[in-house]
């Protein structure tokens, strides 16, 4: 893989949008992260590092368009940013073909359509096979991995904050889910404190050790667990800690 080339096409891609957007930055800065956190877990499990960081490159190829479109990133209230990008990538006008093309992988232009299309859902479907299992799941963890990251910064930090001052305590929905150490379905609609503690329910899903070590090295999950709340909000967020390390204790 000629990572060098692979990212001058991305940036040539990603400048073609409006990157004075702090939205666009954040999606740019994002991407290479992810990619750099991929390569590292592939690294881990000695999986092909070049095709995770590659996958890593394009997995949120879709958001430039998103954010131009429709102004959001919110896939409910736009289009499903995974499923987009893998159609700008691999159906239609086929944007894989102007980055180098990967001789690494037999059939690598399947796994890497199936890990980008799934890389934001709830759950991976049944029947996958062993190469789009693996760079899936790597992709997924390298993703939630940054996203701790993404959370603690503008412009989510001014959210964050809002919460400090008035947080009413979640639903029991969202908090069977932290019982059940499971992430929160994007259909039910939440509060901004649901939010937060739907994005920290990620921390149960995450596959790799190598993952977990990450999290634990980089403390944006701690910051955003520890967000100045008070009342019952508090005592819920405390129960999400607790409830975190015990799932991670199990491995």
């Amino acid at each position: 893989m000629d990572r060098i080339k692979a990212e001058q096409v991305f940036r040539d891609y990603s400048e073609k949008f409006d990157t004075y957007d702090v939205k666009i930055t954040l999606k740019i800065d994002h991407t290479f992260r992810v990619a750099d956190i991929a390569d590292r877990i592939a690294g881990s499990l000695k999986a092909d590092c070049d095709f995770a960081w590659f996958l890593g490159l394009l997995h949120d190829i879709a958001r430039f368009e998103q954010q131009t479109r429709y102004g959001t990133f919110k896939d409910a209230k736009s289009v499903d940013h995974a499923e987009f990008g893998a159609d700008l990538l691999f159906k239609g006008e086929r944007l894989i073909d102007t980055f180098p093309q990967y001789s690494g992988i037999p059939d690598w232009e399947r796994i890497a359509e199936t890990a980008i299309r799934l890389h934001n859902k709830l759950d991976l479907p049944n029947g996958l096979d062993k190469a789009a299992y693996l760079y899936s799941t790597i992709l997924r963890d390298a993703d939630k991995c940054d996203i701790f990251r993404v959370l603690t910064e503008p412009p989510y930090d001014e959210r964050n904050m809002r919460i400090c001052e008035a947080a009413a305590p979640a639903r029991d929905a969202v908090m069977n889910c932290v019982r059940g150490h499971r992430c929160v379905p994007r259909t039910f609609e939440q509060t901004e404190f649901e939010a937060l503690m739907s994005q920290c329910c990620m921390a149960f899903e995450l596959v790799y050790p190598e993952s977990r070590s990450i999290i634990a090295e980089q403390g944006y999950l701690d910051k955003l667990l520890s967000v100045g709340i008070g009342g019952a909000a508090k005592e819920q967020m405390e129960m999400l800690k607790a409830e975190i390390r015990k799932a991670w204790e199990k491995y």
